[in-house]
């Protein structure tokens, strides 16, 4: 054996040893025993299998009990929440924005300390967090108190998203990731199922010591609170400290994935050069303002759709149940659109505009039929959700399309950014004096659908031409060996400073 190969990439090599000398999870990882790992596709397949059978459930499960707190307010309302808490005029509207005022103001320190330490454990105790922190909603007595709830509540949820998709660049390679998104993002579809039959389960419990929300907190929060010890010994930080994973079976998964050139194996050094390129990237800013478009509608119908359902006629625990059949319309598409664009190259855009028009369509129905008219608005307001079945889309063009640690991290934390100040704006044009119909809602949520689809179009348009233009500079991208695949891997650079990186559609 040689006793001195080549520097890769900065990273000495010793005796076929490749040793990380920087402070990342990357140091875990024999690289000399990664290139030289014998694999196979029933080997891989099989790593493959067992890496989908532990983390998707896992995330998909958590993600679940997230929406499903995200809920609670909104069904808090039709058991007397405002009543109880003497909220008057637009409190509640600001109770329900504040929330997205914590996911905000975490939102950067969170991109920072998810670089900063293991991945897993970092996840696990914000769950523990929000879980407590939703508990203490049942204490509140006034609007102060529920302010204050709503916004840590926001600061415990602020890392869930964006950890999960850095998971998921870790583990999937860029054709396996809009799938794998979407799965663990199907948690969010089954929340809005499950959500309105457990609030309707707590809602016929009649104790006379406490009222039914809050109730609904207490057992939501406690549930959430638990679930966050079985992510802290279950959850990997990276494919080197996977639990579920033999030794062997580790070097496949971080061999799997060399070909994404996203520096996902280099986390631990947050370099600020890469926060400037991504700020100073096209393609962030169009993911960003088409977030912050879309999100006046989520703001509205996550807080409102309660009170909007009641006015369609039905009774307030009529009203829990009737919410199952929005989950089900964005369960359908999440399942339909995300399983083309696995299967259909550069169609993820495609059917992220599809999805946002469709939605657009729904809200048209809420605006102008008749009030008597229950199951055609019904029918507007399940249709008129389905743009959340892009959020798994949108999350796999950063996990594809943004290579270097801290600046996956920063873009995903500008994107989320722009998702709390849409959900921060959006309830606002939900005025009080328009209950149950809230006309002007609804069409602003309609103007930001739209404009989410011209932001779309413009990112499509952009990556169209940059791979192009990449193309015109460097030449076709060439087939890389093994050695160079993982040296792109831990250079850290940036999708910018890869010339044979090319964008995903």
């Amino acid at each position: 054996m040689e006793k001195q190969q080549p520097p890769l990439g900065g990273v000495k090599v010793d005796l076929g040893k490749l040793k990380i000398e920087s402070n990342s999870a990357a140091r875990d990882v024999d690289f000399g025993q990664v290139l030289e790992v014998e694999t196979n596709p029933a080997l891989e397949k099989k790593v493959l299998k067992k890496i989908d059978l532990f983390l998707i459930p896992l995330m998909g499960a958590c993600y679940m009990l997230q929406y499903i707190d995200k809920l609670a307010i909104s069904q808090a309302t039709l058991f007397n929440l405002r009543q109880d808490l003497n909220l008057k005029g637009s409190e509640y509207n600001w109770a329900s924005a504040i929330f997205y005022f914590g996911y905000f103001a975490w939102s950067w320190p969170s991109s920072y300390l998810i670089v900063r330490l293991p991945l897993g454990k970092y996840l696990s105790v914000a769950v523990f967090v929000w879980g407590g922190v939703l508990m203490c909603h049942a204490a509140c007595t006034n609007w102060g108190g529920l302010m204050a709830a709503r916004f840590f509540l926001g600061v415990g949820e602020a890392s869930i998203a964006p950890g999960f998709a850095l998971i998921t660049g870790m583990f999937y390679t860029r054709a396996e990731q809009p799938a794998r998104q979407a799965a663990w993002f199907i948690g969010n579809s089954v929340a809005v199922l499950l959500g309105g039959l457990i609030a309707y389960g707590i809602g016929n419990i009649h104790i006379t010591t406490i009222a039914q929300w809050q109730l609904l907190f207490l057992i939501l929060g406690a549930v959430t609170s638990a679930y966050a010890f079985v992510l802290f010994f279950a959850l990997p930080d990276s494919p080197a400290k996977a639990v579920f994973l033999k030794p062997d079976e580790r070097s496949v998964a971080v061999h799997r994935t060399l070909k994404n050139k996203t520096g996902v194996l280099d986390t631990g050094n947050f370099k600020w050069g890469q926060v400037w390129m991504a700020i100073k990237d096209l393609q962030t800013w169009f993911l960003v303002l088409y977030t912050l478009c879309v999100n006046f509608c989520n703001g509205g119908i996550t807080s409102f759709s309660a009170i909007i359902i009641s006015g369609f006629g039905f009774g307030h625990l009529e009203a829990l149940l009737i919410q199952m059949p929005i989950g089900g319309a964005q369960l359908v598409f999440l399942i339909l659109t995300s399983g083309f664009a696995a299967i259909v190259p550069k169609s993820r855009i495609i059917m992220m505009i599809l999805n946002t028009a469709i939605s657009v369509i729904g809200m048209l129905l809420i605006w102008k039929l008749d009030d008597t008219n229950r199951a055609g608005k019904m029918t507007g307001l399940c249709l008129g959700s389905v743009f959340a079945a892009n959020i798994p889309l949108s999350l796999s063009l950063i996990s594809s399309n943004v290579a270097g640690f801290t600046k996956k991290s920063t873009v995903s934390s500008l994107m989320f950014a722009a998702y709390c100040i849409g959900n921060i704006v959006g309830p606002q044009f939900f005025i009080p004096s328009e209950e149950p119909s809230y006309q002007t809602g609804i069409k602003a949520a309609m103007a930001g659908l739209a404009f989410g689809i011209f932001f779309l179009i413009c990112l499509y348009v952009f990556y169209i031409w940059e791979n192009r233009r990449r193309d015109r500079l460097y030449g076709s991208p060439r087939e890389m060996t093994e050695r160079e695949e993982l040296q792109d891997e831990l250079s850290n650079k940036t999708d910018h400073e890869i010339e044979s990186f090319r964008y995903v559609l």
